[in-house]
């Protein structure tokens, strides 16, 4: 009886920790000045080593990475300040113009539509 119990209670907790997780996890769709499979690499790079995000996808022809972080640890605008300090534009932000400067000359804008 006692091992059902201790079960019981563990399986609720488990539960609950798995409906707490999902209730703070949230997603977003940012535009980003990407150029290039490269700027993928980089801009990915970037997104997951910012805390409590768990996934990133950028889609390169429509320049739009869609991000899922924890909302109790992270928020959309520290998010574009990852890409900005990568070297990008995201969506209003600007990119850091010194990260900018570093991105090799494939991933510049000027360079749009001459790289896949």
């Amino acid at each position: 009886m006692k091992k059902l119990t201790l079960s019981s209670i563990v399986a609720v907790l488990v539960f609950f920790n798995i409906t707490v997780k999902a209730q703070t996890s949230s997603e977003i769709k940012i535009t980003t000045s990407s150029v290039c499979k490269m700027c993928k690499k980089t801009i990915d790079k970037a997104i997951t080593a910012e805390k409590g995000v768990s996934k990133s996808s950028l889609d390169v022809p429509t320049k739009v990475v869609t991000v899922t972080y924890d909302a109790a640890i992270t928020n959309p605008d520290k998010i574009r300040l990852a890409i900005s300090n990568a070297g990008y534009d995201a969506d209003a932000v600007k990119a850091n113009p010194k990260a900018y400067k570093k991105l090799d000359d494939c991933c510049k804008k000027e360079n749009e539509g001459k790289m896949e």
